[in-house]
Formats: structure tokens, sequence, C-alpha cells
């Protein structure tokens, strides 16, 4: 841990030489966000509710997976772009260097830049929290804490997936945006409003769900089952797969020879 931040304090440095491009990139991502916040804003000038939902309730929901995803691709860059890293020749590098291959994939590419959509994330809780209604008890704070950490890790563990795939295809494979950037568009809104076959896929196949859905359920009062509060952790065991595939990818990477 010691040496990633290490690492993160360099690529801040690195970063910062150009103050004026980062933060106009920063502010960039944070503008690009809103239009999702725009959609949600304009479905709800005309409609009260959405499958039970309040414009509130919503827009917490929506800053709970913009928080979980800004951060996997802040600190979790390096697996997104893992596919130029092997192209260019870059990972053969890594893999004769005395330290771990994900800390070292993971520390050659964060972007600062992300901040910027956590601020718009911070800025629609702080609206979106007193407004809800909701009784912040224990219970209900812990709840929140896991569903950011839950979607961390398992938006982390999804770029994790994309780059185990790049040791058998080199170039990355787009379809995994569905799940990521996709993920970002149609999480703003609880999963159940796309139906039962979506909300079952985001269960037992890709668990966006377990940390999204079903303990919104709890945090909002729409239902009392304690064990909701606990599948974000449950939704942090995708994690294991994810990586028992890398280290399959990894035992059977070729070099490119760049």
């Amino acid at each position: 841990m010691r040496l990633y931040l290490k690492f993160a304090e360099i690529t801040l440095k690195s970063q910062m030489e150009y103050k004026a491009s980062f933060f106009m990139v920063t502010a960039g991502q944070f503008l690009m966000a809103f239009s999702a916040f725009w959609s949600i804003y304009f479905m709800f000038s005309r409609f009260n509710s959405v499958d039970g939902f309040t414009y509130s309730e919503v827009l917490l929901c929506f800053a709970s997976l913009l928080t979980s995803l800004s951060l996997a691709e802040c600190f979790v860059r390096g697996f997104d772009s893992f596919s130029e890293i092997i192209s260019n020749g870059e990972f053969d590098r890594i893999m004769v260097r005395p330290r771990n291959e994900i800390l070292l994939v993971l520390s050659s590419r964060i972007d600062f830049s992300r901040l910027g959509r956590i601020i718009q994330a911070a800025a629609v809780f702080a609206y979106a929290i007193p407004a809800s209604g909701i009784t912040w008890s224990a219970d209900k704070i812990a709840t929140l804490i896991f569903m950011l950490a839950g979607g961390f890790v398992v938006f982390s563990s999804l770029f994790l997936l994309y780059a185990s795939l790049c040791f058998f295809t080199i170039e990355g494979l787009e379809f995994m945006n569905i799940f990521t950037d996709g993920g970002r568009e149609f999480g703003k809104y609880p999963f159940s409003i796309y139906g039962e076959s979506v909300l079952k896929f985001f269960t037992y196949v890709i668990p966006l769900a377990l940390f999204q859905y079903y303990p919104f359920l709890y945090l909002t009062g729409k239902s009392d089952k304690l064990l909701y509060m606990f599948l974000p952790l449950i939704s942090m065991l995708f994690a294991i797969p994810c990586y028992l595939f890398w280290k399959f990818g990894l035992k059977h990477y070729k070099s490119v020879g760049s």
C-alpha cells in the first residue's frame, strides 16, 4: 500500500505539471456527468415517480453508483487501458519487475481527473440525502457505505475481467463497456424498472443489483429485510472469479514482441 501511495503521489505531481489542462479536464468530467443528471430531472418533471421511487430517492441511487464507478475509474484505470499496456510492450517490462503485476498495472494509470465526477456525485448527495426523507440511523449509514464499497469492488473487478480478456485478444473488447459505462447510464435508476429478466441478470451474473437495488430498498424503507443491507458485501465475492481468470490469463500470456 505504501508503494502504491507513492506511485499515486508521483502521478498526481506529474498531472499537476500542467495545471490548466488538469483542471479543464476535471471540469469536463464534472460537466459530462450532468447529462445523466439532466435526464433524471426531465424524467421527473413529467412523472412524479418511477416504479414507486421518488426524484430524491433516484438521485440518491444515482449518486451512490456514480461515486463507486468514478473511484474505480480513478484508481483502477490501469486495467481499463490494459490493451494499450500489452500492445506497446509495457507489460513485458512489468513482468520482469520484482513486484506484483496487479500493483504495477494499477499504479501505471491513475486518473485524478475523474475527481470531477466524484465532486458532482457529492453535490447530488448534498441535495438527495436531506431531501430523501430517510431517517439516518446507524444501519442506514452503514448500508450506504456498503453500497459505495461494494460498487467500487464490483466495478474494479469488471475492469480486471476486461484486462484478463486482453491476454487472449490483445485488443480490448468494447462490449465490456456495457457493464461499466453502460452500468452508469442505466444504473442511475433502480434495476427493477427494466424488468425481471434484467434484474435477475444483474443479480446472479454481473452483481450490480446486489450493491445498487436490494440495499437501496432497505435504505429507503421499501423493504425491512436486514439481509439486503449486507448484499453489497456479498457482491464483493465477484472479485474472486475475476482474479482467478486474471491468473489464468497471466499463465497463458505470450509477449506481443513490441
